[in-house]
């Protein structure tokens, strides 16, 4: 669960610090070093884009509108 609240609460530093620039902001989950998935949020329209870094192929973009559903991706991605 700790891991889980951490995720969160970087997500939540991501907007405020979307919110203080007025630009998007980028935040990058690892594992051992790999790049496993990477996080914009928008503070235009208040959303966050996940793309997902896979060996192999190209990375995969999806959009969240709600901070807890992206927690819970990051956080299965994580522990794969």
């Amino acid at each position: 669960m700790s891991q889980l609240m951490g995720i969160i609460t970087r997500l939540q530093s991501l907007q405020e610090t979307a919110e203080s620039s007025g630009e998007p902001t980028q935040r990058n989950f690892e594992v051992n070093g790999e790049k496993v998935c990477s996080v914009k949020y928008f503070e235009k329209n208040q959303t966050f884009e996940l793309t997902v870094f896979q060996k192999g192929d190209k990375p995969t973009t999806f959009p969240f509108d709600n901070i807890d559903m992206i927690s819970i991706e990051i956080f299965e991605l994580l522990q794969q």
